[in-house]
């Protein structure tokens, strides 16, 4: 039994630690293919640790943030606990800003301004569509991720100088890669007990039309010269997944393994986005 006064450790994490083991991906998957994809052109490497702490930074401070103005279903009950929170909040908060000030230092990387716009744009409708209840929780996550996922267009800016199609198509690529996962996780929540083929088809037509939708946004993305063909082979694995869906029969939803292989499908979405950019 805890003494009195002393805070259980998993109330602790639950209050400060960011508990969407997805949304580490959609901040990291797009953090790494931006580096890598920025690295044969890098003029200078000392600002990507900078952006990638300030990254990581910000993301970790929405957690404490959300659980101290009592957005969060966990909340702080005690003074330890607050008290907890606003440490948290202070250390993150001072690293953010410092590794922020440090690289908009003398006007440098204020291409950063115009992606740090955008983030916080898309974080702030995304705060503002969950207000609308359950029924848009997929939108709002949609919302979510454009902002996570600008760590590709910021870590790509940083080494190279450049805030070209390669950044934005880096940017648009891990967004339509987050954005299919997150309609697939939902789908898969949602249609656990379908099994045959038209019970799946009844509950997963949106996000079929979604497949073919993601196709289309593809093609155009390469017509427009913002990815290079070879960047369309990332998207095969998730369409083969998605469309393998309808095809099999009755899955029993294991939501443990179900996060495994969309760890292993963006692994691999990463490896072969990056194969592209840099070849």
């Amino acid at each position: 039994m805890p003494q009195a006064g002393v805070q259980p450790a998993p109330v602790r994490r639950a209050l400060i630690v960011p508990r969407e083991h997805g949304a580490w991906g959609m901040l990291l998957v797009p953090l790494v293919t931006g580096v890598c994809a920025g690295l044969p052109a890098a003029q200078v490497w000392q600002p990507l640790l900078l952006f990638s702490a300030a990254a990581l930074a910000l993301f970790w401070l929405r957690t404490p943030l959300e659980s101290a103005l009592g957005a969060s279903p966990v909340r702080a009950q005690s003074a330890s606990e607050t008290n907890s929170l606003l440490a948290a909040i202070a250390v993150l908060g001072s690293v953010a800003m410092l590794c922020l000030v440090a690289l908009l230092w003398h006007g440098a990387n204020r291409g950063l301004l115009r992606i740090g716009g955008i983030a916080g744009l898309a974080f702030l409708l995304q705060a503002l569509v969950k207000t609308l209840g359950r029924r848009a929780r997929m939108p709002a996550q949609m919302m979510g991720a454009l902002g996570l996922t600008s760590t590709a267009a910021g870590a790509y800016y940083v080494l190279t100088g450049r805030l070209d199609e390669r950044a934005l198509g880096l940017w648009l690529a891990n967004w339509i890669f987050a954005g299919n996962q997150i309609h697939f996780v939902q789908l898969r929540l949602h249609a656990a007990r379908a099994a045959t083929w038209g019970e799946k088809l009844r509950r997963g037509r949106i996000f079929l039309a979604g497949q073919f939708g993601m196709i289309a946004a593809l093609l155009a993305a390469w017509r427009l010269e913002l990815l290079p063909a070879l960047a369309l082979i990332a998207f095969v694995p998730v369409l083969v997944r998605g469309l393998r869906w309808f095809a099999a029969g009755a899955q029993p939803l294991a939501v443990r393994r179900l996060g495994w292989s969309e760890l292993a499908q963006a692994v691999t979405f990463g490896a072969l986005l990056v194969a592209a950019f840099v070849r």
